[in-house]
């Protein structure tokens, strides 16, 4: 790539110019007007330079994105005005990024018993359905489908019922799953991004932990605790609203077909799925 070639000859502060363009200076203006909504750029510029131009460059040092968006935003006149408070914007920015919503995918292979997970770059990252954040003005269903196409070169498109998801709030932050059925798992898998997931595969519903209660209530709530490795946080709040959800597809799918004709058989099943749209 000659744009790669030209960044091996310059200075770091050369580099830093070059993001500022590639990622801040030309985008939508839309996407300066906040603060917030800058970092976001700022982190893309973040994965490129640490992603691409140091693998060329390993003589330049390594950031995280803190002390990164730090030197982007004392080198980028566009950003001069907050450098001088650029803790409490990177802190903003922390607190706005976790409150985006998220939306991704459940799944299924073909007997509905196992489900696709991904697990994140990291060495201590854990396994989560794929899934992503929500960019500004795009629809539910369109985002579920660009996040899990980066994370697992599926389109999802073709299977996807907007009324068949599983949606709840973890920590202010919405996180919308879309259920996906049907999916054959000799599917080859392929992320799209670099090195964001280092493994995809299929599990067990059955094999996954789950919140169960305790008997006892302390305080007048109850008591839950987590069932197996910490490595699944991000899939245990899902699992027994998705094997609920089956339960009930099973049975209305039993219910419909004791009905007389297919019209009525597939009317009956489109209400039944809009009606068990799980949200918490």
């Amino acid at each position: 790539m000659e744009s790669m070639s030209i960044l091996c000859n310059l200075s770091f502060e050369e580099i830093l110019d070059d993001l500022a363009t590639r990622f801040i200076i030309n985008v939508p203006d839309v996407e300066l007007a906040k603060v917030e909504r800058i970092c976001f750029q700022v982190e893309q510029a973040h994965w490129f330079y640490e992603d691409f131009i140091r693998e060329q460059r390993p003589d330049l040092p390594s950031f995280q994105l803190k002390n990164f968006s730090s030197k982007i935003f004392k080198q980028c006149p566009l950003l001069s005005q907050w450098a001088h408070e650029h803790d409490k914007a990177y802190t903003d920015f922390i607190t706005y990024r976790l409150r985006v919503p998220v939306c991704g995918a459940i799944i299924l292979n073909t007997t509905l018993d196992k489900c696709l997970l991904v697990k994140g770059w990291s060495s201590k990252a854990g396994w989560g359905f794929p899934k992503g954040k929500i960019n500004q003005n795009e629809e539910n269903d369109n985002c579920a489908v660009r996040e899990v196409l980066e994370e697992t070169g599926y389109d999802i498109s073709p299977l996807l019922r907007k009324n068949e998801y599983i949606e709840i709030t973890m920590r202010e932050q919405r996180i919308r799953l879309y259920i996906i059925s049907g999916v054959p798992e000799d599917t080859p898998f392929t992320p799209q991004t670099r090195k964001e997931i280092s493994q995809i595969a299929w599990m067990a519903l059955d094999d996954l932990p789950t919140f169960k209660a305790i008997d006892s209530q302390q305080n007048g709530h109850l008591n839950y605790v987590k069932q197996g490795s910490k490595r699944f946080y991000m899939v245990v709040p899902f699992i027994n609203k998705l094997k609920s959800f089956l339960n009930q597809r099973r049975k209305g799918h039993r219910k419909s077909n004791h009905q007389d004709g297919p019209t009525r058989i597939a009317k009956k099943g489109q209400d039944f799925m809009h009606e068990n749209s799980i949200r918490c």
